[in-house]
C-alpha cells in the first residue's frame, strides 16, 4: 500500500467492489490515504470494515493481542482457578471478531438495497470479550455479589460435573431437569431417591450436591465409558466423552455431516 503501484491497484480495486476489509492498527489506514470517507468518496456503495483491538475510546491506540483483552475483559479471570486467570482453549475473540464484522456486512448489504449506499462496519476484540462475560456482568448486576471462576462456581445444576468412569475415562454427565431426574433415577434403579422430598427439584438437589454428587461418581465410576453413554442415550440425558482437538478427525457426526474435508 505505500508503493505506488500498489495503491492504484487498490484503488482500482475498490472502486468496483462491495467490501473493503481491513485490519490495520487505528489510525494507519488514515495515514495511507485509505479512511472510509475517502473510499466512500470513490465508491459511495463500498462497504468498508474496520478490524480492530478496541473501538474509539481510551484505548483504541493499544495493540490488542486475543490473550490480552480475555486478560482485561474478565474472561481469563472466569476461565482459570482462582488467582490464576486462564486464557480460552482457543481464540475466541479473534474468531468473532471476524464473525460479527461478517455479520455487519450482512446487515450493510441488505441496507445499501433501500439506500444504494454503504457504510463503515466496524469490530474490535475487546468488546468481543464484554459481549462474551455479559452474563457473568449481568448476574453481578442483578445480585450485586460478583461471581467466582467458573472453575469454582456453585453450579446452577444439581448433576453437572465430569466424572471418572471404570476403564479410566473421563466423561461429562448431567440431569438438569425434574424430567431427567426422573429418567435418570429409573435407569439405574434409585426408586428410594426420587421418592426423595429433598431431591424433588432441580434446585434442591444444588443444595444437596455435597452429598448427591459423590454417590453419583460412585455410580458411574463402576460402570465403563461406554456404558454411561449407552444410559444417557437411552434415558435422553445429556453427556459427553471428553475429546481432544485430535480426535475430532474420526468423530462419525462430523464426518456424516460432510464438516470435514481432506486437505
Amino acid at each position: 500500500l505505500k508503493d505506488p503501484r500498489g495503491r492504484e491497484i487498490v484503488l482500482r480495486l475498490c472502486a468496483q467492489a462491495d467490501v473493503f476489509s481491513e485490519n490495520f492498527k487505528s489510525g494507519a489506514m488514515d495515514a495511507l490515504g485509505f479512511s472510509a470517507e475517502a473510499l466512500a468518496r470513490l465508491n459511495p456503495r463500498l462497504i468498508a470494515v474496520s478490524h480492530k483491538g478496541f473501538l474509539p475510546g481510551p484505548y483504541e491506540h493499544r495493540t490488542a493481542l486475543d490473550e490480552v483483552v480475555q486478560m482485561m475483559g474478565g474472561l481469563a479471570y472466569m476461565t482459570g482457578p482462582p488467582g490464576r486467570p486462564l486464557r480460552a482453549g482457543t481464540s475466541v475473540n479473534d474468531i468473532m471478531g471476524g464473525m460479527f464484522a461478517a455479520i455487519g456486512v450482512l446487515a450493510a448489504l441488505v441496507e445499501r438495497r433501500e439506500t444504494g449506499r454503504g457504510k463503515l462496519v466496524r469490530a474490535a476484540l475487546f468488546e468481543n470479550c464484554a459481549f462474551l462475560v455479559s452474563q457473568h456482568m449481568a448476574a453481578y448486576g442483578v445480585t450485586g455479589k460478583a461471581l467466582p471462576p467458573m472453575s469454582v462456581r456453585v453450579s446452577a445444576w444439581g448433576i453437572y460435573d465430569v466424572f471418572e468412569t471404570a476403564d479410566g475415562q473421563q466423561i461429562f454427565f448431567s440431569v438438569v431437569t425434574d424430567s431427567q431426574w426422573a429418567a435418570f433415577c429409573e435407569a439405574v434403579g434409585w426408586q428410594a431417591r426420587l421418592a426423595d422430598p429433598a431431591l424433588k427439584t432441580n434446585t434442591l438437589r444444588v443444595v444437596a450436591r455435597p452429598t448427591l454428587i459423590p454417590e453419583v461418581a460412585a455410580l458411574l465410576k463402576a460402570m465403563t465409558r461406554a456404558e454411561i453413554v449407552a444410559l444417557a442415550e437411552r434415558a435422553g440425558l445429556p453427556y459427553a466423552p471428553i475429546a481432544r482437538p485430535e480426535d475430532l478427525f474420526d468423530d462419525p457426526h462430523l464426518n456424516a455431516s460432510g464438516g470435514l474435508a481432506d486437505t
